[in-house]
């Protein structure tokens, strides 16, 4: 994958458990995998504990079968004084293959908490800024 794309933050195959009603992979299990990873990602990068307070713009251009592997790459869209909103796009490869595909994503957002779980500034906690 290219560097715009972001960090790969989790790699994970479809199991049956994943899969809808129809044989293809529950486009509910993508979110939340997309979520995960940028859930690790803006912890990682603030060491503070972040909690998603809006998701918007999915899509899924690309379907999955069991047994397909996702990645799942997120970077960093914007940085608020208390949040910071995470671009997230999921490409899966087929089991048997390199081919990759565009299979979803997603922008969420986080405020990142104190020790008390209260909205703390990211730049503040860090001592630097982090975008």
């Amino acid at each position: 994958m290219q560097e715009e794309d972001g960090e790969l933050v989790i790699r994970v195959t479809a199991m049956p458990t994943d899969l809808n009603p129809y044989g293809g992979v529950f486009g509910g299990w993508l979110m939340c995998q997309l979520a995960l990873g940028a859930a690790s990602f803006v912890t990682r990068r603030t060491g503070l504990k972040a909690v998603v307070v809006g998701a918007t713009d999915f899509a899924f251009p690309g379907a999955m079968q069991v047994g397909d592997e996702l990645n799942v790459y997120a970077r960093i869209e914007r940085t608020g004084r208390t949040s910071m909103t995470i671009a997230t796009r999921g490409v899966g490869r087929a089991r048997a293959s390199e081919a990759h595909t565009d299979v979803a994503s997603g922008h969420f957002t986080f405020v990142v908490l104190d020790g008390n779980d209260r909205p703390c500034a990211i730049a503040d906690a860090m001592g630097t800024n982090v975008a």
